[in-house]
Order: structure tokens, then sequence, then C-alpha cells
């Protein structure tokens, strides 16, 4: 059992707090039954696994799935199991797992896409993605200066659906919608001063939803490309909704659309 802070599997876990290290390692963390969990139901790959001896007992069969998948596991006492996590109650488990460079390469022409520009708070991402994954997304595309993917936060906020939507990360958004819509995509920007109401379009067509930043919104450079520029109606007084709130709207709209052209 692990019960030194200095033993340098330990230091190393406690490295990939930071997006720097999670860049230079090429790893990430994965906290809590219900990721790891996620995890194996995808077949995602484990480099180690650490636990608490009551986390072990508490899970049998999961921990034997997990000894038959990873590499390396290792019991740890609750002090070093609190400090690997981020956490403040951390529920017994921590593992690392391999990052996959961009997810997809390339932007599939489908159904419905969802396009999400410098976003900066982890848990609006995890709720997206979330979300996204809920109401029948294809895809969700993020641009390179937002939040890292496999941020811990990100991940928790995802309540697993991080394993299951498919994603990629784009150094260059313009290309890639200007992809999308020679195949026939057409692509929806939520702005405040448009005139029409994200309900009056048509959603049932393939369609890239654009999402901006959560303070400035979403870029004049993406905004242009639009097919159409769609609004969220605000009472008086009322400046913005919260994006992940505002990409919800948007997605259910479309689900709804779908379910009724049917």
């Amino acid at each position: 059992m692990l019960t030194s802070l200095q033993n340098p599997l330990v230091k190393q876990i406690r490295k990939l707090h930071t997006a720097k290290e999670r860049r230079e390692q090429q790893m990430f963390l994965l906290e809590g039954t219900h990721l790891l969990e996620e995890a194996i139901a995808v077949d995602y790959p484990l480099v180690t696994v650490c636990c608490t001896l009551e986390w072990q007992e508490r899970h049998p069969q999961l921990w034997n799935s997990i000894c038959q998948r990873s590499p390396r596991t290792e019991l740890v006492s609750p002090e070093v199991l609190k400090a690997l996590a981020t956490t403040i109650q951390p529920d017994g488990v921590v593992a690392t797992a391999p990052r996959v460079s961009n997810r997809a390469q390339s932007l599939p022409a489908t159904a419905l896409g969802l396009v999400l520009e410098t976003i900066q708070d982890p848990g609006n991402l995890g709720t997206m993605i979330r979300t996204a994954a809920a109401s029948g997304v294809d895809w969700l595309c993020l641009s390179a200066d937002s939040v890292d993917l496999d941020n811990p936060k990100v991940l928790r906020a995802s309540a697993g659906q991080w394993f299951r939507l498919p994603m990629s990360v784009s150094s260059d958004l313009i290309a890639d919608i200007s992809q999308c819509r020679k195949q026939g995509m057409q692509v929806v920007a939520t702005v405040p001063t448009a005139t029409l109401t994200y309900w009056e379009v048509d959603l049932c067509r393939p369609t890239l939803i654009l999402m901006g930043n959560e303070g400035a919104g979403l870029s004049d450079n993406l905004s242009v490309m639009a097919d159409v520029q769609v609004k969220i109606p605000l009472s008086p007084g009322v400046e913005s909704l919260n994006v992940a709130v505002a990409a919800a709207l948007m997605l259910y709209e479309a689900q709804r659309q779908k379910s009724f052209s049917h």
C-alpha cells in the first residue's frame, strides 16, 4: 500500500492536476467510481488505477474489471488518495488514462453538430457535453483556445458522457465550418442582435449550431459565417443566459422539431 506523498508515482499523478503536465505526460485523470465505470463500459484504455482498501472492498466486480484492463493497480492510504484527487471529498478511486489527440480529425457532415468557441469554464463545457449527448448531437467541436477537454472538472460535469460523444479540438474553426457548409450543412449562430428567435428556424435539416464565449459571445469572424442568426428572447433587464443553458435550449429545440417531423 502506498502511504507516502513522496512516492514517485504519487508525485507523477499529482502533476496531472495542471494542464501543462497533462500535455507533457499525454495523460489525464479519471476521478470517481462513475467515470471509471463509464471508461470501462466503452473500453477506454487505463494506465494506472489507485484506490483505497475500503473502495476495493465496496466494488469487487469493478476492481476485477480494472485489474484485467489496467497495467498497474495500487492500493493507497486515504491520505494519499485525497492528495491524488482534485475533489475535496473523493470517493476512493483515481485513475490515469492516455490522452487521445484531438479525438476526431475532421468534422463529419451529419444531422446535428455543436461548435463551441473559446469556452473557458470547465463546468460549462462538461454540462454542454452531457446535454449534447442527451439530446442526440452527432458530434461536438471545440476551439483550441478553450478549456482542455480532459480538465478534471469537464470530465466530472459531463457525468460520463465524455466517453460517448464524438468530440474534436479545432485549430481552425473557420476552415472546419466552411467545410461543413460545402457539404450542405446549415450554420446557425446564436447572436443577441438577431431578429429571428431560435424556434423560428428549421433545425430538422443537417445543422451546425455555433455557441460562443461566456463573456464575449460568438466572435464576429464566426457569426458572419452563419446562414441564419437566431436569438433567445430575454425579459427586459436580463443581459444574457449562461452558455450551457443557451446550448441546451437550442439542442432540445432541434430534437423537438425532429420529433414532430417524423
